[in-house]
Parts: structure tokens; sequence; C-alpha cells
């Protein structure tokens, strides 16, 4: 198994963070357990042995792939993970759906509580916290599996499993009622041995080092 993960650049005078395109079924970080060890920020702190102090600013779930900054300083941690507090990281994901959506364009605007009975899965619950996805069709097609939808989303908040709810979520309940392609929790089409075909595609911030935006772009392999 390699112990590395690509890199889409270390872009910084100081090196102060780098930019990786994780692939999916890797965890972001440690899960419980040794068999759980490998992740992402391992194998960037293992890339990156100067790497000091925390290095994680933000997650990806294990089955989503794409854009995901590591920190390689404590100040850049620090400074990264406040711009996810403060929601000014601009984040984009490409997905494939199963279905067609009844409009081009819109917003999802439910709460998502924890599905205690069957964890790690998410509900749309009022009892949830507020949870916002935008949304727009890229493209739209038909396969042996049947008619699709590729959008992009751009999440507001970045609550755990949201865009893979807010796509299951029912049309009628203000969801997208299609889920992601071989989303094993949500949509109940999914087949073992198929990848979650979400994947976050832009990740914009400002630089840690000099305050200048920056920005990067992965095309998903789906």
């Amino acid at each position: 198994m390699t112990n590395t993960i690509p890199i889409l650049a270390a872009h910084d005078t100081n090196a102060a963070f780098v930019v990786a395109n994780k692939p999916p079924g890797l965890l972001s970080v440690p899960g419980r357990g040794p068999d759980k060890a490998d992740c992402a920020s391992a194998r960037i702190a293992s890339m990156f042995p100067r790497a000091t102090g925390p290095i994680i600013c933000h997650r990806l779930d294990m089955d989503t792939s794409g854009l995901i900054v590591f920190a390689l300083t404590p100040e850049a941690q620090r400074n990264i993970s406040m711009q996810f507090e403060a929601r000014t990281v601009a984040k984009r994901y490409v997905a494939l759906l199963d279905g067609r959506l009844a409009s081009d364009a819109g917003t999802v605007d439910l709460p998502i509580f924890f599905d205690y009975p069957n964890r790690p899965r998410k509900i749309i619950d009022d009892r949830g916290k507020p949870s916002q996805t935008h949304w727009r069709t890229i493209d739209t097609g038909v396969d042996d599996f049947g008619p699709w939808t590729r959008v992009e989303f751009t999440p507001i908040t970045g609550r755990s499993h949201q865009l893979r709810v807010h796509a299951a979520a029912p049309a009628d309940t203000g969801g997208l009622g299609a889920p992601i392609r071989g989303d094993s929790l949500y949509n109940p089409r999914a087949t073992d041995g198929d990848r979650l075909h979400l994947h976050a595609s832009r990740l914009a911030f400002d630089s840690p080092a000099h305050g200048w935006r920056v920005q990067f772009h992965s095309t998903p392999s789906f």
C-alpha cells in the first residue's frame, strides 16, 4: 500500500500549506483502532516531515474524493481553520446523481440530525443544525443504470454528510430526491464495490503567508 497522496500544490513562498487530491476510500484523519491509522493526514505528515504542530484544517468523508488542504505550520493551521469557521473558504463539489431534477438550480435548506439507531447515517429533522446547499445542473444523460444528473454543489454550511443527505432527501420535503450514485448510506441502488460519485473540485482561500486569494481545481474521474 502506498503511503503517499497526490499533491496538487504546495502553493506558498514559505510552503505554509499543501493542497492534496484525496482518493476515495481514504480517511482524512485517523479512525479508531490501528487498522484505521492510514489516512490523508498521516501520509502528508510522512511526506512533509518538517511540518510542525497540527496540520488538519478540515475533513472530507472517507468516500469523498478531491481537494483537501493541510497546514505545515501552527500559524497556518490557525489561519486556515479560522477561515473555514468564518465560512470564507469557497468550496465546490461535483456529484453524479441517480435520477433527474425538477429544475436546473436551487438551494436545499434542511436541518441535519443524527440518526442515532443507524449511525453514522444522518436524517432531516427539525432538531438538527441548519444546513444550506446551493446546487446547479451541469449535465444530464442516460446510461445502463438509468437517467443521471451531474450537479455542482456549493455548501454554505459544512455539516457531516450534508451533500449526501440533501441530495437523497425527497423532493417534496425540499431535497433533491436524487441520491448520489454509489452512496452506500443513502442510495438503495448502490452496489458493493461502487464508489461514491462525489468529488471536491474547487477550493479557494486566503494564503496564510501573504493574504492573497489562492484557488485550486481538480477534475473528477467520473
